[in-house]
């Protein structure tokens, strides 16, 4: 399958070392090194490339650095070409496996001067992919190059450098920030419980001493429908002892049948009635009826339960050895397929409630977000009166529960209201707080960063409103800028840290 879909933004600046005092007057090449950088992405990936200056006859490196998209990982394996196309000419070099994980270093020598591009053909088990840098200059000499670099300013004002080689040892990603409806949010917490008809509570049918099935009945222990759980035993005990009544109950089935037996033969030769022979087919029929009752799930030794479905054990409310009464709890066994939230929201809220079609939700157990969508939920109701005790309205929604969302804890929610009014925003994780003041880290090459102030509207635990402190073209680091911060506060960072020159 062959991609060749280029959607990225060229970023290009030089770095060039100084000359020593007293030098000017040498050739530059004798004493500078002049560097591109170029950015670009695909669908799948993203490329971040420190070349030499392309001069024509000249060898010119270039380092390329490629990360996966979306999880920002570095390329381990995969063949690789580049393609330097100026005025119709190509150059070409293809490298079958990264020199060190995610970087792929290119020499390539250019042929003529010009205006043309870089095309990275990547080539994997998943397909053949392509990268384009769109706007690349071969100059006609080394002089030129120097020209060009100066001409190009980039502020370096509360920057960091933070490589790609640190990026992709944590969970790092970059994002752009979009414009979408954003209308009111009510953020609260909401009870998760197990949907109706998703847990079944299993109860004793007699009275006696419950045995537990060796290592099954524990709290979280998976089960299947039919898997014997526990039983009731009245071995021992004088009053309602289930042993004697199955005992008994087999008794009277096996005499009834054998009277409705000798019945049948006798009435064929007229020596009893027919109102005889009807009484004992109805004592036999009563006596197998008790009889199969107990023999489902009695024996000698007390009551066998079995797990009404498939699911897991939830409760356990009895301990091993522990006397039950018949009718009385034992344990609950849920599937947890489906979950059921039920939110509180102040009764002012009342007038916007009709307008809430969908939601955000944080679990609180590893801080993830998750839209309503994402977990194929709904909104179910919400009352249409205040509770009169606190004045609170209550809203139920609907989830599918993907495991990470725990029944009987709490989560936070975001009830969120369609609108037309258009803002910018930014993943929430995005954002750094400084001490009530908010920030993000704008990217000005997949390697160096600006610290930013921004100034926040709303948020819907997921996305958080932008309303001054970057433009609509500019990438923030989206995941990953509190590890930044640290390190640039541990003084760690260096500009080549792990570079393969």
């Amino acid at each position: 399958m062959n991609y060749k879909i280029f959607m990225g933004v060229l970023l290009a600046f030089a770095i060039a070392s100084c000359s020593p005092s007293g030098h000017e007057n040498e050739k530059h090449d004798e004493h500078e090194v002049v560097k591109f950088q170029y950015t670009a992405y695909s669908t799948d990936f993203e490329l971040f490339a420190e070349a030499d200056a392309f001069v024509v006859g000249e060898k010119a490196n270039v380092l390329s650095h490629f990360s996966i998209l979306p999880d920002f990982k570095a390329v381990e394996k995969g063949k690789i070409t580049i393609t330097l196309t100026v005025n119709g000419k190509e150059t070409k070099q293809t490298l079958d496996q990264p020199t060190r994980k995610g970087i792929y270093s290119f020499d390539i020598q250019p042929k003529t001067q010009g205006k043309g591009k870089l095309t990275f053909e990547i080539a994997n088990d998943k397909g053949t992919f392509e990268v384009i840098v769109p706007d690349v200059t071969v100059f006609a000499n080394d002089e030129e190059a120097h020209e060009a670099s100066e001409k190009i300013v980039v502020s370096r004002t509360n920057t960091t450098v933070f490589t790609k080689e640190q990026s992709w040892k944590i969970d790092f990603a970059t994002a752009i920030p979009h414009s979408e409806p954003f209308g009111q949010v009510i953020k609260t917490t909401a009870l998760v419980q197990s949907a109706q008809g998703n847990e079944l509570v299993i109860s004793a049918k007699t009275s006696g001493i419950v045995l537990f099935n060796s290592g099954v009945l524990l709290e979280g222990r998976d089960v299947s429908a039919g898997q014997t759980l526990f039983s009731v035993s009245g071995g021992n005990m004088v009053d309602n002892n289930i042993a004697v009544k199955y005992a008994e109950a087999k008794s009277n089935y096996e005499k009834a049948n054998a009277d409705y037996e000798r019945a049948k033969e006798l009435a064929k030769d007229k020596i009893v009635s027919e109102k005889d022979l009807l009484s004992a087919k109805n004592q036999f029929e009563n006596a197998k009826a008790v009889y199969d009752n107990l023999n489902k799930n009695f024996n000698a030794s007390g009551q066998t339960i079995t797990s009404p479905q498939v699911g897991f054990i939830k409760q356990v409310f009895v301990k091993n050895g522990a006397y039950v009464e018949a009718g009385q709890p034992v344990a609950v066994v849920s599937q947890n397929k489906s979950l059921v939230l039920t939110a509180d929201v102040p009764s002012k809220y009342a007038s916007i409630l009709p307008n809430i079609k969908t939601a955000n939700i944080r679990s609180i157990n590893d801080n993830r977000s998750y839209s309503l969508e994402q977990l194929n939920g709904k909104v179910l109701s919400f009352g249409k009166a205040a509770n009169s005790d606190n004045y609170l309205i209550s809203v139920t929604l609907q989830v599918e529960n993907n495991g990470s969302i725990i029944s009987g804890s709490y989560v936070e929610i975001y009830l969120k209201t369609f609108s037309n009014n258009q803002a910018l925003v930014v993943p929430t994780t995005s954002l750094l707080e400084e001490q009530g003041n908010f920030f993000v880290w704008v990217q000005v090459t997949p390697e160096l960063f600006e610290k930013r102030e921004v100034f926040i509207g709303g948020t819907d635990g997921m996305n958080t409103e932008i309303k001054k402190g970057i433009a609509v073209n500019e990438r923030i680091v989206s995941r990953g800028a509190m590890l930044i911060k640290l390190a640039q506060a541990t003084g760690t960072l260096d500009a080549h840290s792990g570079h393969v020159h």
